[in-house]
């Protein structure tokens, strides 16, 4: 089986004070200061087996951001990577057409507009192709 390859984390005087600062105040994301401790560890040498069961974390994961630190540099290491997820089903365009619609009388027979309306409101005037009410709830929500 062949063996992973060593990577040696080298961390600046600047890079090292920045890192002890965020585990000191402890006032970022949990995820980042777990990974500030992993760097400095691996920085004094610690092997990845030591610093997993001091920190209690896996090997693999002190072993991905001893890589990517060296690769990418600390920065890198200390974030998260930019997950792709789905792309957005309205445009601002439309989220203005169906937020109008929420502004405007509701149709007769109805005393006020339901989520219900309002998406098949936006449908009939063609701001959208489809529309659901819990699309229609979470852009409300989202409005001030």
């Amino acid at each position: 089986m062949p063996r992973k390859p060593k990577y040696i984390v080298n961390l600046t005087d600047d890079e090292r004070v920045r890192l002890e600062d965020l585990t000191r105040k402890g006032t970022c994301a949990a995820r980042k200061l777990k990974r500030a401790q992993i760097l400095l560890k691996a920085a004094d040498r610690w092997k990845d087996d030591e610093v997993g069961e001091a920190l209690d974390v896996s090997t693999a994961m002190v072993y991905d951001i001893r890589k990517r630190c060296v690769e990418e540099g600390p920065e890198a290491a200390l974030n998260d990577r930019p997950r792709p997820g789905q792309r957005r089903k309205r445009d601002d365009r439309q989220a203005a057409h169906l937020i109008a619609v929420a502004c405007s009388d509701p149709p007769e027979g109805h005393d006020h507009w339901t989520l219900r309306l309002r998406a098949g409101q936006g449908v009939e005037l063609g701001f959208a192709p489809s529309c659901r009410h819990e699309t229609v709830r979470q852009l409300l929500k989202k409005t001030p």
